[in-house]
C-alpha cells in the first residue's frame, strides 16, 4: 500500500515520469483500498483530478501537502487510540510531531494534549501551552478553548482569568460547545468578568442542548441551585441522569445525592449507592466520601466500617478535607480500624491534613489533641491557635474553648474581654457550659451583661 501511494505521488508531481493526475488518483485508490491512510485522505478531498495548468498547480501542490500531513496526523490518532493497531503513544507522538512541525494546526493541538497529559512523552505543561498557542493563532477553535483553560488554571503559564474569559468567548462565538459551557462557568463565578447568572444559565443551556455532557451536568446544577433560573429539582434530576448515563463522573455523584435524599425523584438508597460507586470507582473524591459515609452510618446498605475506611481513605488521599477529618476521627476513636484499636499517629496525620484545608472541625479536634496531649505532646500555644481558627469559622465548641483559653491564659495572655466575647458567642449558639461560665464571670465582676 505504501509503494502504491508513493507511485501515485510520482504521477502527481511528475517524478521520473510525466505528470498524470488521473493515473496518480488510480494509484491512490489502490493504496487506499489496501489501507494507506494518507491515500484515503487524498481521495476524501474532491479537488480537480485532471492535469492542472501552471496557474493553479502551486495551489494544488499546497493542498496535496496539507492532505499528506493530515494523513500523518490520522496515523498518529490511530496509534494513540489503538484503532486498527496496538496502542502506541510514542508512535503517535512521532506522527503528531511530523505534522505539527509543518504547521498542521490540529496536530499541534494533539501534540499539546500529549505533553499536557504525559502520554508517550514526559509531561511538560509549558510545551503544551506553547503548542496550544501556535494552534490557536491559526484559528483552531479547540486550541483556543484549551488555551483558555491553560490561562484559567495556570497550566504552563501564569493564571490570567481575563485572557481565559476572552479565549472562551472567542471560541464560543464561533460555535465551540465546550467553550460555551466554560464561558457560562466564568459568568457564574466571575472569572475574568462580572458575575452574570442569567448569561451563565443561557450558555449552559445552549451547550447542553447541543449534547455537551459537561454542560448538561452544569445545567442540572443551575436548576438544582436556582442559578439564573428558578429551582427545579425534577429538571436537575433529568439532566444529571442524562449526563451520568453518558459517563460524566460529577453527574453520577450528583445523581446519587438526589437519589439519597429524594430530591427531584423518589428516594432510592440502592440507586444512590449504585451511582456513588460509579463515580467513586472513577476517582471522584466527593462520591468516595459519600460512599464512605453511607457505609459508616448504615444508610441504604449494611454497615461496613472497613468499606467506610476504604472509601474515606481514597477520598482523603485525593484531598477531600471532610474525608480527611472523618478518617482522622475513625483512627482517633478506633472506628473500623483493625481490632477497633485507635491509631493516634494516623489520627493526628489526617487531622493535620484537614486543618491545612481549613476544616473547622479538624482545627477544633487537633487543637484539643494538643491541649490534652492526645497522640502528641501537650502544646497549649498550638491548641490556642487552632481553637482561634476554628472559632472564627463558627465552630461553637472552639468558641467556648477559646474563651476558656483567654480567661485562664492557656496558650496566650489572659484577656478577659476576649474571654467574655467568645463565651458570649458560644452561649448564643446554645453551648450550656459557655452560658454557665458567662454567668459566673458576671457574678465575679468580669464583663457586663
Amino acid at each position: 500500500a505504501d509503494a502504491q501511494y508513493q507511485f501515485g505521488n510520482c504521477y502527481f508531481y511528475g517524478v521520473g515520469i510525466e505528470i498524470n493526475r488521473e493515473q496518480a488518483f488510480n494509484w491512490y485508490e489502490k493504496a487506499a483500498n489496501n489501507g494507506n491512510i494518507i491515500s484515503k485522505c487524498i481521495l476524501e478531498q474532491n479537488y480537480n483530478k485532471k492535469t492542472s495548468n501552471k496557474k493553479n498547480k502551486n495551489a494544488e501542490i499546497k493542498i496535496h501537502k496539507t492532505i499528506y500531513f493530515e494523513g500523518l496526523r490520522r496515523i498518529g490518532i490511530n496509534n494513540y487510540n489503538g484503532i486498527g493497531t496496538k496502542q502506541n503513544y510514542k508512535k503517535a507522538i512521532y506522527y503528531f510531531q511530523k505534522a505539527a512541525e509543518n504547521g498542521h494546526k490540529i496536530a499541534q493541538c494533539d501534540l499539546g494534549d500529549c505533553y499536557r497529559k504525559g502520554k508517550g512523552v514526559k509531561k511538560n505543561s509549558k510545551k503544551a501551552f506553547k503548542l496550544y498557542h501556535k494552534s490557536a493563532e491559526q484559528g483552531y477553535l479547540t486550541a483556543q478553548f484549551k488555551l483558555g483553560y491553560c490561562y484559567e488554571k495556570g497550566v504552563g503559564t501564569e493564571v490570567n482569568e481575563t485572557k481565559a474569559f476572552e479565549l472562551y468567548k472567542l471560541a464560543a462565538k464561533k460555535g465551540h460547545i465546550s467553550a460555551q459551557n466554560n464561558l457560562g462557568y466564568c459568568y457564574d463565578n466571575g472569572i475574568g468578568t462580572e458575575v452574570n447568572k442569567s448569561k451563565a444559565f443561557e450558555l449552559c443551556k445552549s451547550a447542553a442542548e447541543k449534547g455537551d455532557i459537561s454542560a448538561q451536568c452544569n445545567l442540572g446544577y443551575c436548576y438544582n441551585e436556582g442559578i439564573g433560573t428558578e429551582v427545579n429539582k425534577s429538571k436537575a434530576f433529568e439532566l444529571y441522569k442524562l449526563a451520568a448515563e453518558k459517563g460524566h463522573i460529577t453527574a453520577q455523584n450528583n445523581l446519587g445525592y438526589l437519589y439519597q435524599h429524594g430530591e427531584g425523584t423518589e428516594k432510592d438508597l440502592n440507586k444512590a449507592i449504585y451511582w456513588y460507586n460509579k463515580a467513586a470507582e472513577s476517582g471522584d473524591k466527593v462520591a468516595q466520601f459519600n460512599l464512605g459515609y453511607l457505609y459508616q452510618y448504615d444508610e441504604g446498605t449494611e454497615k461496613d466500617l472497613d468499606k467506610a475506611i476504604y472509601w474515606y481513605n481514597k477520598a482523603a488521599e485525593s484531598g477531600d478535607k471532610v474525608a480527611q477529618f472523618n478518617l482522622g476521627n475513625c483512627y482517633d476513636r478506633g472506628i473500623g480500624t483493625e481490632g477497633t484499636e485507635k491509631d493516634l499517629d494516623k489520627a493526628i496525620y489526617w487531622y493535620d491534613k484537614a486543618v491545612k484545608s481549613e476544616h473547622s472541625a479538624a482545627q477544633y479536634r487537633l487543637g484539643y489533641c494538643y491541649e490534652i496531649g492526645i497522640g502528641t505532646d501537650v502544646n497549649k500555644s498550638k491548641a490556642f491557635e487552632l481553637y482561634k481558627s476554628a472559632a472564627e469559622r463558627g465552630h461553637i465548641y472552639a468558641q467556648f474553648n477559646l474563651g476558656y483559653s483567654y480567661q485562664h491564659g492557656e496558650g496566650t495572655k489572659i484577656d478577659l474581654d476576649k474571654a467574655i466575647y467568645w463565651y458570649n458567642k458560644a452561649a448564643e449558639n446554645g453551648i450550656e457550659v459557655a452560658q454557665f461560665n458567662l454567668e459566673y464571670c458576671y457574678e465575679i465582676g468580669i464583663g457586663n451583661k
